[in-house]
This record gives C-alpha cells, sequence and structure tokens, in this order.
C-alpha cells in the first residue's frame, strides 16, 4: 500500500512542479498550448508607443555599432567611400518600405510574427517559420548576440579604463591567451545591466531607449567633430578608386552592397510587428520607419566610413569598430586627463547602444519565437535571459579567433528569412486584403478556420521552398570556397531579393490558382470588443471548415 501511495504522488508531484514553472498569467487570459499574455493581441493599456517612441526605436536600430561598421562590408566588395555612401541611401530606403509593410498587421492587427504565422502556414504549420527563427536565435546566441555581448564587455573595459588607467593597459589574460582579462570583467559587467534591463517590459523600455540613443548618438558627433577637425577632410577612404574585387564590376558590387544592407537588418524587418503592435494609434510607427529608419542607418554608417577613414591617417590604422578606436585614442594621446574624460563618456555611448540593441533586435524578437513554442512556460523575459546565458556559454572570444567559416555560415542564414517575409505580405495584404480572424489563431484544432489541414497550409511551405531554393547552391558553393563565382554565387548574393520576390509571387499565384475558403472571414483591425483570449470561436460546422482547405 505504501509503494503505491508514493507512485500516485509523483504525477501529482510533477503537475505541481509544471504549474510553479508556468509564467505569470494576466487576467482573463490563461496559459494554453496557443497562448500566452506576450502572445494575445496587444490590450490597450500595453500599447503605449507613440511616434516619438518609434523615432527612439530606430535610433536605437540604427544608431548602433554594428551599423557603424557596416561601411567595411561595402568598401570590402569593391566600393569606393562615395560609393558605399549611395548604395546606404538605396538599402536605407528599401528597408524603411518593408518595415511598413511587415510591421503593418502588427500595428492593425497588434499581433507580432509569431501569432501572424499561424494564419498564413496554419496553426501547426506555423511552428516552422517560429522554430526556424528561433534556431537562428538560439544558434546566434553562439555567434551574433555573443558577439555582440563581447563587444559590450570591450566597451565597459574601455569606459572603466579610461577613469583607472592601469585597467586599460592590464594584459593578463585568459582562454589560452584568447581573452584579455579586462574583457572577461567587462562581459560580465555588461551581462548585469542586461539582466536588470530585461526586467522592464518591453512596453515600458522606453527611457532606456531615450538614453542609449542619445548617448551613442553623443558619441558619434564627438568622434566625427574629432576625426574631421584633426584631418580637414574625409581621409584616405574617400581618395582612393574604387577597387574590382567583385566580379561584374561597380554595379555587382552595389547590388550586393544593397543586399548586405537588407540582410543586415533582416531580422528587424521580418520581426517589426513584435514591436509594432505596442503602437497606441493607428499609422505610429509609420513615419518613423519611412523616415527615421533610413536616415539613422545612413547617418550612422556614413560617420563610420568618414571617422574610420580620418582615423587611419591620425593613428596609422583602420579600424572599424569605434570602442577599440578610443582605446587606441587613450595609448596615443599618452592618457591626457581630458581625452581620458572623453573616451568615458564614449565608451559609456558605445556600452548603451549594445544594451539597446541587444534588447531590440534579439532579446524581445527571441522571447516571442521560443514563447510560440512553449506558451506555457516562456514569455519575452525567460526566452531573453536564455538567448544571453547561451551567448555567454558560448565563449564568442573562442569563435571570433578561429572559425570564420562558421561565422559565414550562420550570416547565410537570412536567406531562409526573406521568402518567410514574402509569404506573410503576400498572404496579408494580396490573399486576405488585411483581414484576420484573430480569435482562431489562438485556437489549436478544427474549429479554427485556419486549421487547414491537420493544422497545416500546404501552400506556404510549397512557396517557401520555390524561394529558397535558388539560393542554396550559391551558399553551398560559397562555403565550400570563398572564391568561387558563377551564376549561382550571384543569386546567393542577392538572396534577400531573390527569395523575397519568388516566395511572393509564388504564393500570391497558388493562392490564386487554388484559393483558400477561409478569405475574407474577420476583421480590419483589433478592437478590445471583438476578440477575447480563449473564447470559443462562432464557426460553421466542422464539415464546411474541412472545406476550408
Amino acid at each position: 500500500m505504501t509503494n503505491a501511495r508514493e507512485v500516485d504522488l509523483h504525477p501529482s508531484q510533477w503537475r505541481k512542479f509544471l504549474q510553479y514553472i508556468e509564467v505569470p498569467t494576466d487576467p482573463g487570459v490563461p496559459n494554453t498550448p496557443w497562448l500566452n499574455r506576450d502572445l494575445i493581441p496587444m490590450p490597450k493599456e500595453r500599447r503605449t508607443y507613440k511616434i516619438w517612441s518609434y523615432f527612439i526605436y530606430w535610433c536605437i536600430s540604427g544608431l548602433c555599432i554594428s551599423g557603424y561598421a557596416a561601411g567595411s562590408t561595402l568598401l570590402a566588395y569593391g566600393l569606393d567611400a562615395r560609393q558605399a555612401i549611395v548604395t546606404l541611401v538605396i538599402g536605407g530606403l528599401i528597408i524603411g518600405v518593408l518595415c511598413v509593410t511587415c510591421g503593418w498587421m502588427g500595428e492593425r492587427h497588434h499581433i507580432g510574427f509569431t501569432v501572424a504565422c499561424r494564419f498564413s502556414w496554419g496553426m501547426r504549420g506555423a511552428y516552422f517559420p517560429v522554430m526556424v527563427r528561433a534556431f537562428v536565435t538560439i544558434l546566434c546566441a553562439f555567434s551574433w548576440d555573443g558577439l555582440q555581448a563581447y563587444w559590450g564587455g570591450q566597451a565597459v573595459a574601455v569606459t572603466i579604463g579610461a577613469v583607472i588607467p592601469g585597467f586599460a593597459h592590464m594584459k593578463q589574460t585568459l582562454a589560452g591567451g584568447i581573452l584579455l582579462t579586462k574583457d572577461f570583467i567587462g562581459i560580465i559587467i555588461y551581462y548585469i545591466f542586461f539582466v536588470a534591463i530585461m526586467r522592464i517590459p518591453p512596453e515600458r523600455l522606453q527611457k532606456p531607449f531615450i538614453v542609449s540613443s542619445v548617448m551613442f548618438g553623443g558619441t558619434l558627433i564627438g568622434l566625427l567633430a574629432w576625426a574631421v577637425s584633426n584631418t580637414h577632410s574625409g581621409g584616405p577612404l574617400f581618395r582612393d578608386q574604387a577597387s574590382s574585387a567583385v566580379h561584374g564590376g561597380t554595379g555587382w558590387a552595389m547590388l550586393f552592397g544593397i543586399t548586405a544592407v537588407l540582410g543586415g537588418w533582416g531580422g528587424g524587418t521580418i520581426g517589426q510587428s513584435d514591436w509594432t503592435r505596442y503602437a497606441n494609434r493607428p499609422y505610429a510607427p509609420t513615419l518613423s520607419q519611412l523616415i527615421t529608419a533610413p536616415f539613422c542607418i545612413i547617418v550612422c554608417a556614413t560617420i563610420g566610413i568618414i571617422v574610420t577613414s580620418c582615423a587611419q591617417e591620425i593613428v596609422g590604422s583602420l579600424i572599424w569598430e569605434p570602442f577599440l578606436l578610443l582605446a587606441t585614442l587613450q595609448d596615443y594621446y599618452n592618457d591626457s586627463p581630458r581625452v581620458r574624460a572623453a573616451i568615458f563618456f564614449a565608451g559609456f555611448g558605445c556600452v548603451c547602444a549594445q544594451l539597446g540593441i541587444s534588447i531590440v533586435l534579439n532579446s524581445v524578437s527571441a522571447g516571442m519565437d521560443l514563447s510560440g513554442v512553449v506558451p506555457r512556460y516562456i514569455n519575452i523575459r525567460r526566452g531573453a535571459y536564455l538567448v544571453a546565458f547561451l551567448g555567454l556559454a558560448s565563449n564568442p572570444w573562442q569563435y571570433l579567433s578561429n572559425a570564420s567559416t562558421f561565422l559565414n555560415v550562420i550570416s547565410s542564414f537570412g536567406i531562409f528569412f526573406a521568402p518567410f517575409s514574402g509569404i506573410l505580405l503576400a498572404d496579408y495584404f494580396v490573399v486576405r486584403r488585411c483581414v484576420i480572424k484573430l480569435e482562431d489563431c489562438y485556437i489549436g484544432d478544427k474549429r479554427s478556420i485556419y486549421w487547414y489541414h491537420n493544422g497545416i497550409h500546404w501552400r506556404a511551405p510549397l512557396a517557401w521552398v520555390l524561394g529558397v531554393f535558388p539560393t542554396m547552391p550559391g551558399l553551398i558553393m560559397t562555403t565550400r570556397d570563398a572564391t568561387t563565382w558563377n551564376v549561382w554565387v550571384r543569386i546567393f548574393h542577392i538572396a534577400f531579393f531573390v527569395g523575397l520576390l519568388i516566395s511572393f509571387v509564388a504564393f500570391s499565384v497558388i493562392c490564386w490558382v487554388s484559393p483558400p475558403g477561409n478569405v475574407g472571414i474577420g476583421v480590419l483591425y483589433h478592437e478590445e470588443s471583438n476578440f477575447q483570449a480563449g473564447s470559443e470561436p462562432q464557426t460553421d460546422s466542422e464539415e464546411k471548415k474541412e472545406e476550408l482547405v
């Protein structure tokens, strides 16, 4: 009898444990396999982002260290400095348009990418794009998120070194000489700040974003003033002629550069609805997306090119990372007190920029994706902490020193995202005309009009394969031999355009030939009165639902 009683206790204890680790709930919003408080259409009280909020958001996304260093990629394609700036302008304007279109469903229906995939891919089929993005996000925790934390740690070390010169000149190393001890200390301090800031819900991040934007904006202005006042010109990069690094000449080089710019902010465009759903009124994000997004991207990268060019003439080295340039300047000016004061504020600006971009492009989107996979146990905050932990555990200083091929493969995963965007845009704008039945995006059975056939909308994976296939041979060839040059490699280098356009057209044509039966059912925009979390949908018979396939 005792043994039987002990056996019976185990399932109960397990259930209690699972209930204990469930994410917090809001009144009327239960945790289910399909929703939690972070996945529902954003309720009115949490829609706090105004026009100025999205202006600040794009200051964070555009004015960042990776944006500052974007010119290095463009010049590597064989462009000169002026051609690189023209490429930035074109790429920035395209990003603005893509942000408006990809963010429209968040602005009107207050849902993010994770939920939007359900009406395009089916309730079960949506796991594929969500898990691909989550997989890449987690894998990127071993690369980009870890890389950004590493940069953030180096910026912290520069900031501390400006106050304590002995810390700046510390030569002790860890990890077999790869990692400076001062940089590791900086990484730990950086993560402490990151964890503290992620305690703030996304709807209340505007004030930290303002601090980050102002501080790094001041860093950019200070570096530009120093560079130009010392050289009275744009530096040697503006005097050098374009090289012939890319087969096909300047036209192909600029096209590759535009694609690189789009790829750099691709995660931000496909996940725009994760942030536009916080808009307090229609069209609040639109002006910032169309104007502020390209403006900040263009200005930041242009300043990066100018400062790097001038610094090469002054200190004799080509340094693309601003925090490394600051460390170099402290040595160049022999620890001058005035210079160290300037470096402290500039270094702190770099720290703020890294914290801001990690939250905007990695943490919130990662939390949304992981929440869509296991809504009961992961929300935005827990997902962000998981990615941060993986980023630190990945030892980013190791792969930065000896795994260039791995980083190239990771950066190429953007070829999968463009077709996702094409399918979502085609379905939302062309096929459904922006009409969605929100309640059915949270019901995982035949009662949902988005159940299709066993929860999978077959038209979406077919269009996705058609969008990805043309770019795969070039990815494989480039990974095996970076010097390979043929038509497949050219297509791979413009994968964003190819994947987006092919999947968009393919999905539209497939739905025109074989239209889904659930088109035109729902609402053009979300109102609290027409949605209740967990409510039973008012639908026709299940037999009619089967005909919707």
